[in-house]
């Protein structure tokens, strides 16, 4: 039987649209669609169990992945199978679970999937931008209580025109690369780099993006409609006592809002709350708290919200007793770590991170291998957050997807400042010692520090820094946070990391949890995040003004050559023999790359002595050496033959050439050691390559005054040595003299 088929198409302008199909695939799953653009085809199933999970919090899993068979290709590897998701997916995971996981009901603890595949590919499609989506628009063709359509859509932004889900071609052309996740009515997520941007063309840019992403909401819905909307299923929600909520805040409020106004540390506020907790607790029976124990507790973190909020509202007060746009002390130090290639610290309150940078070789580039893109990273930043950052201890199993998506922010924060002309591979980490609000924006600050104490010629340093936002919708009232404590991140509206250099933004992050949010707050809280950052970007250059000069004594230096194409196999030797040889004699690392499009080779020498560097220079210079016929070279003699001498271009070691005996005197030369000697050092005339031997030749006498009275040899012709005057190349007379003894007739 043939499905039916439902339909939505979506225009993007200049000929593009974006089409979203339900009712032929998955149809088992609790919601399926195909979303295409172009040849980029994404399979979206979602499904939830209607049975309720045994936690507190929603286990949504947004998974993404792409299949190398959409882009006609083999997965790597010896199993030839697609294995554990790359960083590309992971950030895609990590864009559709932001924006989707707040809509879903507070109460609604089933365990749910969000399955996005990339079935089809198209070199001019990027299928991240299409992932929220399909994901949204899956779910409103399913019975989950959720509560609005979504949609996610990149901006970029060429020669000022802003532009819609542009091509990654375009994106190289572009000045802006944001990805913003909004509903109709709401802007929920935001985050993307820029070529230092103002916060007014920031805005400019999430309001273009948002107007589309409005007509893609708008076709879920009708794509709904026409399929048939299924009724929101009944779930069992959480145990409510309006009550005892009612109680617990009375009990808790006051003294949690005199704890919050003291100012204390983090350890000490933990204490003082935790103890009102007990005490709160300790008013109910052991049978009581066995009854509604969960609920004293849910009803206690309410109340601490509410004083905390209402503290900052109220007074301009925070937890740690700072004023709303005051930022922790920061102290920062660089050269922490002698054998490191670059490093530092920065410690703002009771956040610290330890960056270093390690220089290599194009050898070294971080290989992508995804098959909706191919290529290689020469720079790129990896964040590492272990459990006692944060005072705990806890299994560790592997890179994280916060830890994956916190290093990408502060990669595309700094990735713009690395010169294009750094000749190094640059690998920066970041090992983060202690945690307290914001470790991606310390990242950022002390990734910045390391790379200028390594000696990468930033463009610019830059800084970074975590706001939040309080605000109550019926009062109007709003209070914009400077480097966030990690508690404020929790009860706050909205949080949102910005990176920039003193003149613009390079990155941003923004969570935004309350619907409507105007143009105006965030306008606002763009700007006092630019305050915060440039003032803790004076301490970074307090610390370090701009980079070192040169890169440390035991570190990589790295020179680049360029050479023809046709030397590059002279220069790695048969089976890779002189190369490596080399490499083990000057003690170098030295990578070749061909340049298609010069059709150059590019060599890449990295040493830290300065002598093996130069070593390979002369190597080079030596195979690429040409003597200009008619010029005069000095060289040394290396090696002593019956007919001549080899000799060594003094400027072109290991560039050899035979000096024939014939050629080192005007006179006569018996034996070549009557002239010249191992060692000996003289010059020589260059006369290309010799029409009778084939070979090249050089003279020593050519450049010495001839003998008085010397008489030039007649030459040597090609017919047995004669010439064509009847004598032979001594002088002497070609006919047969009369006392020579007439030859015997063999005849006889």
């Amino acid at each position: 039987m043939i499905p039916k088929v439902f339909r939505e198409v979506i225009d993007l302008g200049d000929g593009r649209e974006i089409s979203i199909e339900t009712g032929k695939l998955a149809k088992q799953a609790h919601g399926s669609v195909v979303v295409q653009s172009g040849k980029c085809m994404l399979l979206c199933t979602v499904v939830s169990n209607y049975k309720q999970s045994d936690v507190d919090f929603l286990p949504l899993t947004v998974d993404y992945r792409e299949k190398f068979a959409a882009a006609g290709r083999y997965p790597g590897g010896f199993f030839k199978r697609e294995a554990r998701p790359s960083d590309g997916e992971v950030l895609t995971m990590r864009l559709v679970d932001r924006v989707l996981r707040p809509l879903f009901p507070k109460d609604y603890h089933s365990e749910t999937q969000v399955m996005i595949q990339l079935m089809s590919h198209d070199e001019d499609v990027m299928p991240d931008a299409m992932a929220g989506l399909a994901a949204s628009a899956a779910i409103q063709l399913s019975d989950f209580p959720f509560e609005c359509p979504i949609s996610e859509a990149r901006v970029g932004r060429i020669n000022g025109e802003f532009i819609i889900n542009p091509t990654r071609t375009q994106l190289e052309e572009s000045d802006i690369d944001m990805m913003i996740g909004a509903s109709a009515d709401s802007v929920m997520m935001v985050e993307g780099e820029m070529d230092e941007i103002s916060e007014e063309e920031m805005i400019e840019a999430i309001k273009f993006a948002h107007e589309a992403i409005k007509a893609q909401c708008a076709a879920q819905v009708k794509l709904a409609e026409a399929f048939g909307k299924k009724e929101v299923r009944e779930y069992d929600g959480e145990r409510e006592d309006a009550d005892l909520a009612q109680k617990i805040h009375d009990m808790a409020y006051d003294k949690v809002y005199a704890v919050a106004k003291a100012g204390s540390s983090k350890k000490e506020r933990s204490a003082a709350f935790g103890e009102i907790k007990e005490e709160i607790k300790a008013t109910f029976s052991e049978e009581e708290l066995e009854d509604i124990g969960g609920l004293v507790s849910k009803y206690y973190n309410k109340a601490e919200k509410a004083a905390v909020r209402d503290l900052t509202l109220n007074e301009g007060l925070r937890l740690d007793g700072r004023k709303t746009d005051e930022i922790r002390p920061i102290w920062c130090e660089v050269d922490y770590l002698p054998s490191t290639h670059g490093s530092s610290i920065f410690t703002r309150g009771e956040t610290q991170a330890l960056a270093t940078v390690t220089l290599g070789t194009s050898r070294e580039a971080n290989q992508i291998d995804m098959p909706s893109h191919e290529g290689e990273e020469r720079f790129y930043l990896h964040y590492n957050f272990p459990p006692f950052s944060t005072g705990e201890a806890r299994p560790i199993r592997g890179t994280s997807r916060r830890e994956v998506g916190h290093g990408n922010l502060a990669q595309r924060a700094l990735k713009g400042m690395v010169p294009d002309d750094c000749p190094y591979t640059v690998r920066v980490v970041s090992e983060v010692l202690e945690s307290n609000g914001s470790s991606s924006m310390a990242t950022v600050c002390s990734g910045t520090m390391a790379l200028m104490d390594a000696g990468v010629q930033l463009k610019k340093p830059v800084s970074g820094i975590a706001m939040g936002l309080i605000s109550d919708a019926d009062s109007g009232k709003y209070a914009v946070l400077s480097d966030i404590l990690g508690d404020e991140d929790h009860l706050g509206d909205m949080d949102f990391k910005v990176t920039g250099t003193g003149e613009g933004i390079t990155a941003c992050q923004m969570d935004i949890k309350v619907k409507g949010l105007s143009y105006e707050i965030l306008v606002n809280a763009l700007k006092q995040a630019r305050d915060g950052r440039l003032h803790i970007l004076e301490k970074l250059t307090d610390t370090i003004a701009q980079p070192n000069d040169d890169v440390k004594s035991h570190a990589p230096k790295m020179v680049t050559r360029t050479i023809p194409n046709e030397f590059i196999g002279a220069l790695i030797g048969p089976g890779g023999k002189v190369i490596q040889e080399l490499q083990k004699e000057t003690n170098t690392t030295i990578v070749i790359n061909e340049d298609p499009v010069t059709e150059e080779g590019i060599v890449e020498i990295l040493g830290t002595g300065q002598e093996g560097i130069d070593a390979v220079l002369a190597k080079i210079d030596s195979l690429l050496f040409k003597p200009e016929v008619g010029s005069v070279y000095e060289v040394k003699v290396i090696k002593m033959l019956d007919f001549g001498a080899v000799v060594e271009y003094i400027e072109a070691p290991g560039n050899e050439v035979l000096l024939h005996v014939s050629e080192l005197a005007w006179e006569r030369t018996e034996n070549v050691t009557d002239v010249v000697n191992m060692g000996d050092v003289f010059d020589v005339k260059y006369f290309g390559i010799d029409s009778r031997t084939r070979k090249e030749k050089v003279s020593r006498k050519a450049i010495l005054p001839k003998p008085e009275g010397y008489v030039a040899r007649p030459p040597r012709d090609n017919n047995g040595g004669r010439d064509n005057r009847g004598r032979d190349n001594r002088g002497r007379d070609n006919k047969r003299r009369d006392d020579r003894r007439p030859r015997e007739d063999k005849r006889d």
